[in-house]
């Protein structure tokens, strides 16, 4: 499920000696996802204990350019990140995810936060994460806590602009290996919430791994950090206070992990299908019957995935004045429906996909026990039911004729 033109295929192919070589685009990045997906899939159950990190994988995404690729071409990327790439992002998520949404997940995180950056931060520390991301650092986004120890911003006394941390965060995604999270913390004196990078190879948080016991994604290792005593400077700061509720810029992001998950329906569907072919099971017409309605799923999923980029791209850099507030309303209201429908989807997906393996496939080491448990785990993103409803508010808040809807 990839889209190229004619000129995009022929980026990968050799040039004459003579000829200038082409510039990188967003379609060689979708492409090397696709070529990497058989590999993480390979390799998923080695990865698969709990605490665990895949660490070859993370390597591979850097040797193919895609922890740089949602960066502008002048900073090292292929302009993944630019609102006219938004379909190439969600294809190349969509092929990570299909690989290993462990993988997924985390790359997901990395491109979040480097999106984050650009969109909030100062033109030096976009250079400085751009050079970090180039030199294989990776960078996530560490926001979810137990609010009775959510993390605090302390001030230093006698320096200007410099804090103290006090606070934990939960379910934070590759801590122990990821050396560039951007997380949330409040201010002092009811200020604000603020964004900051940290740079956890100089000031590591104090993990603690019994927190992750999970079902699946169990390589993600998303133990809880606790910051307590790491000290960040006015460089560390991102943004101004309370950009952090700029909407719909960290609920509009749900498309990005939605076209992950839809990767690893994508995964169910056809290990279901190998397996049966493996068993000779394909002409019982109940099963040809699933499989229909996985593929009319899967399908589904693959409309909803371009609705999204048309609907709910959001900007890169362009200044929030010049973006419509009916446009921001409507770009949340499609990503919530996305996200929401993905749900639905995958859910289907692993119900009927059950029914096609029975209890032969749930069995280890078949890759479909594996797919099974992290999809099922990745789903339980927060506040499913108000994302719904953030959307069904948007419809009945318009007197616009429903195929208009979008078209804020």
């Amino acid at each position: 499920m990839t889209d190229f033109t004619t000129a995009d295929l022929l980026i990968s192919s050799p040039v004459a000696e003579d000829a200038t070589p082409a510039l990188p685009t967003p379609a060689r990045a979708v492409l090397a996802a696709a070529q990497l997906a058989p590999r993480l899939l390979a390799q998923a159950a080695l990865t698969d204990e709990t605490g665990g990190f895949p660490t070859q994988e993370m390597h591979w995404l850097h040797e193919a350019g895609l922890l740089t690729a949602v960066l502008p071409t002048s900073l090292g990327g292929v302009g993944l990140g630019e609102t006219a790439a938004t379909l190439p992002l969600l294809q190349a998520l969509y092929h990570i995810g299909r690989g290993n949404l462990a993988v997924g997940r985390l790359w997901e995180g990395h491109v979040n936060a480097l999106l984050l950056l650009r969109r909030f931060g100062s033109p030096a520390q976009v250079a400085r994460a751009a050079a970090d991301a180039r030199a294989g650092h990776l960078f996530g986004v560490w926001n979810t806590e137990n609010p009775a120890e959510g993390v605090h911003l302390e001030a230093v006394l006698n320096t200007a602009g410099r804090y103290r941390l006090r606070g934990a965060k939960t379910f934070a995604s590759g801590a122990g290996h990821i050396s560039r999270p951007v997380l949330t913390g409040a201010l002092p004196k009811q200020e604000g919430w603020q964004l900051v990078l940290l740079h956890a190879d100089q000031q590591p948080p104090v993990l603690d791994r019994s927190f992750w016991r999970p079902l699946g994604m169990r390589a993600t290792a998303s133990f809880r950090a606790d910051l307590t005593g790491l000290e960040v400077g006015p460089e560390d700061l991102v943004g101004q206070p309370n950009d952090y509720y700029l909407a719909p810029w960290f609920g509009g992001g749900a498309a990005r992990f939605a076209a992950v998950q839809l990767g690893g329906a994508a995964a169910v569907l056809d290990e279901t299908r190998r397996f049966l072919r493996r068993l000779g099971r394909t002409d019982d017409p109940y099963q040809r019957q699933r499989l229909g309605e996985l593929l009319a799923l899967h399908e589904t999923g693959q409309l909803w995935l371009r609705g999204a980029a048309e609907h709910a791209a959001l900007p890169a850099t362009a200044p929030l004045e010049a973006w419509p507030a009916a446009r921001q309303a409507a770009t949340a209201a499609y990503s919530n429906g996305f996200r929401s429908v993905t749900e639905d989807i995958c859910l289907q997906t692993l119900r009927l996909a059950e029914r096609c393996v029975g209890a032969r496939g749930l069995l280890q080491p078949e890759p479909f026990e594996r797919l099974h448990r992290d999809l099922t785990h990745y789903l339980r993103q927060p506040a499913p039911d108000a994302a719904l409803a953030e959307s069904g508010r948007f419809a009945l808040a318009s007197d616009k004729p429903a195929y208009q809807l979008w078209q804020g």
